[in-house]
């Protein structure tokens, strides 16, 4: 235990003028859990994908078992036990999970067909080990997004792996099952695995980690094993300043609600949480958080409250206009706006440049005699570019070069140029580190000053209790409690969060 598998030496990689990494060292050592660590753009994915064939260094050496080598390709990496389990999954929907786990990879009899049966016996052998019963043949696509995450996970572990790569694993995984994989990170290096975790979750990174590394501005700013590191120790090196959610709060002026939901409910369906008899009301000004764990809703309800399950029933009043039955393009139209979830998958699109995404949505107006004004778009992603801090080589860059958190502002910038009068903001710093994140709550609240209504969800306390003026709790499709102020405790959350059915009736007699 403890000999490098595998290792970099002044590695540099550069995209034209723009150097991503600068003579960066950094090695895996068998069974030991690597924590890599640094704000969005700090070199963390570049890093990733050279260990793993992706990319290729623009100098610098790479060593497997002691031995240069060069990879060409992921294929190349993939073919000495070299895995990646990206943040954004890397699944086939319309397939099955054993056909998921297998794909590019599938196990051959002695006739060179493929051995359905060796696969099932492994598929649902590697699902018991992460604690998951489910079956085999159901497509990828009808599972939530946590489950979906478990089988990223599975298809990486079901195959002999010496250095697995972990790129926010826990980012849609329920708190119950995180120890789930935190054991199975355990076995994994008890059989001789390196493991290179990336994580902004920094307590989940401390409490697996064996070493820490910080990267910052492409370069390693930090090095320690975890005896020595801790949270403060991280985000100083990461950001040059101390830990905290510094966010400017500012509580709403009393007005008439924008945004009425009366008796919402939503049928049961195969990958999603039925709601049932959901009601609230969010004012200009306000910030209301949204928390409740996975499976708890709070995706179906923001969804369905800008139309896109047209099968929900209830009252959606904006302004004192009924909005039921209208569609989405509709609701848009009226003044409700949402960033998704998923921003790979719901929020980008990857053949456009950065300008292009964050414009998308408001051609119409940038369109003044029916055609797009370059002038006029270009000076628009500049102004909600610099506003949102997105950093990007150009505003021409493709989109996929930008890290996770500067993606998700340029998916923030495309809904806020819109302007609409409530914006829905489905957990919005999923996969962005501490600095990102503290500027996205940042955002909400200068546009809540600017009379916008703002509901974002979340999992996280610190999130809640940071930017949040009023919360309201879920747990299995219902509101479970509804908090402000000093009522905000973590402990008043929590209960409410994890409440079971008979509580919640309980408490609605």
């Amino acid at each position: 235990m403890g000999a490098a598998i595998l290792a970099a030496a002044g590695v540099t990689k550069r995209y034209g003028a723009t150097a991503a990494l600068t003579g960066v060292d950094f090695a895996v050592e068998r069974g030991r859990v690597h924590a890599l660590i640094g704000e969005n753009g700090a070199g963390k994915s570049t890093l990733v994908k050279i260990l793993a064939g992706v990319e290729q260094p623009t100098t610098g050496r790479l060593a497997f078992d002691g031995n240069p080598v060069q990879f060409a390709s992921a294929s190349d990496a993939s073919a000495l036990g070299i895995d990646i389990i990206h943040q954004e999954l890397q699944l086939f929907p319309d397939l099955s999970i054993e056909e998921n786990l297998f794909v590019g990879r599938e196990r051959r009899t002695n006739w060179g067909t493929i051995d359905r049966a060796a696969q099932r016996q492994a598929a649902t052998a590697v699902l018991e080990r992460l604690g998951q019963r489910l079956p085999i043949d159901r497509a990828v696509g009808a599972l939530p997004l946590g489950q979906q995450q478990i089988i990223e996970i599975a298809r990486a572990v079901v195959h002999d792996t010496r250095v697995l790569m972990m790129d926010e694993p826990t980012s849609a995984l329920t708190a119950s099952e995180v120890p789930i994989l935190f054991r199975l990170i355990r076995d994994l290096t008890a059989h001789g695995v390196g493991i290179v975790y990336i994580s902004h979750r920094l307590e989940e990174l401390l409490a697996v980690a064996d070493f820490v590394t910080v990267l910052r501005d492409g370069g390693v700013v930090g090095h320690a094993p975890r005896s020595e590191a801790s949270v403060s120790w991280i985000v100083e090196r990461m950001t040059g300043r101390e830990h905290g959610l510094a966010v400017t709060r500012r509580q709403p002026v009393p007005a008439d609600p924008v945004l009425s939901i009366r008796h919402f409910a939503l049928p049961p369906a195969q990958g999603r949480t039925p709601l049932e008899d959901v009601s609230f009301e969010v004012r200009p000004g306000e910030v209301l958080g949204l928390y409740g764990l996975m499976g708890a809703g709070r995706t179906e309800l923001m969804e369905a409250v800008l139309g896109v399950h047209r099968d929900a029933r209830g009252s959606v009043l904006l302004d004192g206009d009924e909005l039921a039955g209208l569609d989405v393009r509709d609701r848009i139209a009226r003044g409700i706006a949402m960033v998704p979830e998923d921003r790979q998958a719901s929020g980008l699109v990857q053949t456009l440049n950065v300008q292009q995404n964050m414009t998308l949505a408001h051609v119409e107006a940038l369109s003044p005699h029916g055609y797009l004004a370059p002038s006029r778009e270009a000076s628009a992603a500049r102004d909600w570019g610099r506003t949102l801090r997105v950093k990007a080589p150009s505003l021409d860059a493709p989109i996929g070069a930008l890290s996770g958190g500067n993606q998700q502002k340029v998916v923030i910038a495309r809904n806020v140029m819109t302007r609409p009068r409530v914006l829905l903001m489905d957990d919005p710093t999923r996969g962005v580190d501490v600095g990102a994140k503290a500027e996205i709550l940042e955002t909400m609240h200068r546009l809540a000053a600017e009379g916008m209504a703002v509901v974002f969800s979340t999992s996280e306390l610190a999130e809640i209790h940071a930017a949040a003026t009023r919360t309201l709790v879920m747990a299995r499709g219902r509101i479970t409690a509804e908090l402000s102020g000093a009522e905000m405790t973590a402990e008043a959350i929590t209960t409410a969060a994890s409440a079971t059915p008979e509580q919640r009736d309980r408490r609605d007699a």
